[in-house]
């Protein structure tokens, strides 16, 4: 990561800095004093808590410097009105002086994994930097940034939201060449209002883009193949649709291989994905869409796909004792969530799937938790629910044909734990599926523990 001094840190975000601390230099940026390194600038943020009483104890811990809205003591500091803004703006101006090629990916399921198969298949050929796990926000993604290597070549940065404008303000700061919308769900409808709201929000991800960048999106999704507006930029699609520009034949699921021919013009590639689902296509095509525009030699592309592994969390299936374990705790939407239903429903043996609440969902959230119920009545044999609308999804699973002793409604993570142990049988396939506020690793956690 790069060395940045105060002064020009100062200057890039429009802060001020006392001339006997400007030459200091700082290496990354933290708003966390529990994880933060020494020789991080940490950032004084106001939330439920106010960052500037935290400074004395980031000075003791190391850090270089602060930067913040008011004096707090004696500290190398930069002070700015806004110290979110102010590390977005050092974010920019740094990421620019690497002189890196920016992917940025949005959509309202499988953007992580798509960052990361994007960033698997382009580090056969570049150096690769990209935001970890969930830093695809207005705080997280600039701080990935910072920590990025100053030999950077690509940047594969993760973009979320759950409102107007961060997309908007997120790419601003990225100046994206090429950006990929995966989908166009149903999450944060609770603050976004409509499907059409979610892809005005997810095309923010132009704002920020030169206008002969290029767009990616999934052919397959008419949200995306309809756009109420066209960009300046040139679009690709991806998808199995006739027309895609990249386009899946012969998509087919053996065993633990999901396996598929990606043709894109007169190029014809054999992708075999140690993965199992089909909605895993689509984030395999974008990563090949993003390889060809950045001329990674075909035959590296499906090896390096073959090569790919999930992050945590993201749909891991692994034996765990006499269980086989489907751990897809990261997060969870309507669409992600009948996904995973549909992994565990080809599976062997008696099906269990617990599920948590699915956030953010607004006035959708009762409809789509009697969806998720319907959908597990046919693909599990037992369902255990945890949470708010946990009753919700029962009354669907009762529709969908489940007998109702199959269905058991928990509002006590103890006592669910506690009912999972005794039920669960050997031999037995679990799903753990929520969103991410609801920790249902927990559950997992404390389910496995003395069982493995």
């Amino acid at each position: 990561m790069a060395n940045i001094t105060l002064r020009q840190a100062a200057r890039w975000c429009g802060g001020t800095v006392e001339d006997q601390y400007a030459e200091i230099v700082f290496s990354g940026a933290n708003n966390d004093t529990r994880i933060l390194q020494p020789g991080q600038l940490f950032v004084a943020l106001q939330g439920t808590r106010d960052g500037h009483d935290y400074i004395p104890a980031a000075m003791e811990r190391g850090a270089a410097a602060v930067l913040c809205n008011r004096r707090m003591g004696d500290y190398p500091a930069i002070y700015v009105a806004d110290p979110r803004k102010a590390l977005g703006d050092i974010a920019r101006e740094a990421l620019k002086g690497m002189d890196a090629r920016v992917i940025a990916v949005t959509g309202s399921a499988g953007k992580s994994t798509t960052k990361e198969m994007i960033a698997t298949v382009l580090g056969s050929t570049f150096r690769v930097s990209k935001t970890p796990a969930n830093h695809n926000n207005d705080i997280g993604m600039p701080m990935a940034i910072l920590a990025m290597p100053e030999d950077t070549q690509v940047a594969v940065l993760e973009m979320g939201m759950n409102h107007f404008g961060e997309i908007g303000y997120l790419s601003q700061i990225a100046r994206p060449d090429v950006a990929v919308i995966i989908n166009i769900g149903t999450a944060h409808m609770e603050f976004l209002g409509s499907q059409e709201g979610i892809r005005k929000a997810k095309m923010e991800i132009v704002e920020g883009m030169d206008p002969k960048g290029m767009l990616l999106l999934n052919g397959d999704d008419t949200m995306l193949r309809n756009l109420d507006r066209e960009p300046t930029q040139r679009i690709t699609y991806f998808g199995e649709s006739e027309g895609c520009d990249v386009r899946s034949l012969d998509v087919r699921q053996e065993g633990e291989f999901l396996r598929f021919q990606v043709q894109a013009g007169r190029l014809s590639i054999p992708v075999a994905l140690r993965l199992e689902g089909e909605h895993y296509v689509h984030d395999a095509l974008a990563a090949v869409a993003v390889a060809l525009k950045l001329q990674v030699p075909p035959e590296r592309i499906g090896e390096c796909l073959s090569r790919f592994r999930n992050i945590s969390g993201r749909q891991e299936i692994y034996q765990a004792g006499d269980y086989t374990i489907i751990n897809d705790c990261y997060n969870a939407g309507p669409e992600s969530m009948a996904a995973a239903l549909n992994v565990l429903g080809n599976r062997p043996g008696r099906r269990i799937a617990v599920l948590g609440d699915m956030l953010e969902l607004g006035e959708r959230a009762q409809a789509e938790h009697y969806r998720v119920g319907r959908i597990a009545a046919e693909k599990a044999d037992l369902v255990f629910v945890y949470g708010e609308l946990a009753a919700r999804v029962r009354d669907g699973t009762i529709t969908g044909g489940m007998p109702e002793n199959r269905c058991l409604v928990f509002q006590d993570r103890d006592k669910l734990v506690a009912a999972l142990k005794q039920m669960a049988k050997p031999g037995d396939v679990l799903l753990f599926k929520a969103s991410h506020g609801v920790h249902l690793e927990l559950v997992l956690e404390a389910f496995l523990r003395d069982e493995t």
